[in-house]
């Protein structure tokens, strides 16, 4: 296994989309959402564990979860659990995870990758990132992997590519657009150069260093001072300290969408990024008429169909006359909605902030 290839998973997010069940304090990441046996973030440690050391792989995440890293995956140091004062999005998380790991290692070739999304090919999402690290490693280039769209998807981003290669598969990135609207999604699709924005990225240490320093040069600043202290004592005393100064700013708009060096590899490894209930029934299993149910031991259904049903494991749950609705309960909080309204939990979720504090939430 190659020293020199290091994964830094991103876990700091709070799952607002899968409310009640994740909450700010035990959010999706951390919770085996699919009924698998495992969570999401293991599953996402395990499959590096096939590409790179244990001892080279990262978790950046909330201060507040570190425990929860801990308990979830004991094999990681504290050394190799990075953790962030506040939420600032992306692209401090990925400037912390890539200079520290610069600092040891000038040599390095990372993946950066979220803890929560879903892979049922692991081979082949293996051999793509290995194949990343290898172009990554022999060019001065920011990879980003881009799946090939089954359908046009508003819940996405998209990203179009040129004829123009290197490594053979490679693809020069030409533009990344935000969730389109349906129509020109359907555009996207037909157009046969746009792939869905997979938020998994791979590039040499020294090529995103130099990135943050044309792109993003003061956050290129506030981590590179803390050079000296990283892999010491004060290192989280400094960087909670610096964070504070960080704008809050993605890694897609403060890097790759401005650079010039972006490549794309069109891939297919089942991939799905858990974003909605409406993604976890697509990949549920399901009775006769639809109904998906995690779990399903006590639960009854009469004349109800194409239901997404997660209640407690210990809870008689009897549902009659329910179609394509959302039942979900936990955390003594229970939420019914239609299917085709999911969309509306954020609004949901922030409204009973409003009316009742942060108990709930």
């Amino acid at each position: 296994m190659n020293k020199n290839y290091y994964a830094i998973i991103m876990a700091g997010g709070i799952g607002s989309r899968f409310w009640p069940i994740s909450r700010t304090s035990h959010p999706k990441q951390f919770i085996d959402i699919l009924g698998t046996g495992k969570t999401l973030i293991q599953n996402t440690y395990d499959r590096f564990l096939k590409i790179c050391p244990k001892e080279n792989i990262y978790v950046v995440t909330n201060e507040i979860y570190t425990d929860l890293v801990k308990t979830q995956i004991p094999d990681m140091t504290d050394s190799q659990i990075l953790t962030e004062p506040v939420m600032r999005n992306t692209a401090p998380c990925v400037a912390y995870g890539c200079f520290k790991i610069e600092s040891l290692n000038p040599d390095a070739v990372i993946v950066v990758a979220p803890s929560d999304h879903l892979i049922l090919a692991e081979d082949k999402f293996v051999s793509a990132i290995e194949s990343s690290l290898e172009t990554a490693a022999a060019h001065e280039c920011l990879i980003t992997l881009g799946i090939m769209p089954s359908r046009p998807d508003t819940g996405y981003g998209y990203i179009q590519y040129n004829d123009q290669v290197i490594d053979e598969q490679f693809h020069k990135v030409k533009t990344f657009t935000e969730k389109p609207t349906l129509d020109i999604a359907k555009t996207f699709i037909q157009s046969g150069d746009f792939l869905w924005n997979a938020g998994i990225f791979v590039w040499s240490a020294k090529a995103i260093v130099s990135s943050f320093d044309k792109y993003l040069p003061d956050m290129h600043e506030i981590f590179a001072e803390a050079r000296a202290v990283y892999n010491t004592a004060e290192e989280k005393p400094h960087v909670h300290t610096a964070y504070q100064r960080c704008i809050n700013i993605s890694i897609d708009y403060g890097i790759m969408e401005k650079a010039e060096n972006v490549y794309v590899l069109p891939s297919e490894f089942g991939w799905s990024d858990l974003g909605t209930w409406a993604s976890i029934y697509q990949l549920a299993e399901k009775d006769y008429v639809g109904n998906a149910v995690i779990p399903s031991e006590k639960v009854i259904m009469y004349d109800s169909s194409n239901c997404m049903v997660n209640v407690p494991d210990d809870k008689l749950v009897v549902l009659q006359g329910l179609h394509d609705y959302i039942v979900v309960e936990s955390n003594n909080t229970l939420l019914i909605c239609p299917r085709d309204q999911e969309q509306n939990v954020k609004q949901v979720v922030a409204d009973v902030k409003q009316k009742f504090g942060t108990k709930y939430i």
